[in-house]
């Protein structure tokens, strides 16, 4: 596999799970960047962490990696080699989708582990 670019966000994420049929705070559409995923039993909202929401849970402190992309449809096992990268290191992840890229979530004590583990195995890490 290239060697790959992962640039890391400064800013700090909260997740917050909330019941299927909760309505989502206006504010979370006004955010730089967020995140949501509804399935028949739960919602999840990803935001920035200075967004208070009230939540049925959360989990604060996340610090994001982006994999600079575009990445096309037809590339495989970028998130399985991050992912793998990182459980090797025992750093959890929560990661995310979209049309272009991924994003890994780390907790913010992890990061630097994080960034070590996935330097040592060839990957560039940028700072936004």
């Amino acid at each position: 596999m290239a060697r790959m670019t992962l640039a890391v966000h400064p800013q700090l994420y909260s997740i917050h799970s909330f019941t299927p049929d909760s309505k989502i705070d206006p504010q979370v559409f006004e955010q730089p960047m967020f995140f949501i995923g509804k399935t028949k039993d739960e919602l999840s909202v990803v935001v920035p962490a200075d967004l208070s929401l009230k939540s049925l849970e959360i989990e604060s402190d996340w610090r994001c990696f982006e994999v600079v992309g575009p990445l096309g449809f037809s590339m495989t096992g970028i998130l399985a080699s991050v992912s793998g990268t990182l459980a090797n290191a025992k750093v959890s992840i929560f990661a995310i989708s979209t049309f272009d890229t991924d994003y890994i979530l780390v907790k913010k004590d992890k990061l630097e582990l994080a960034i070590q583990a996935l330097k040592k195995n060839n990957y560039q890490i940028i700072h936004y």
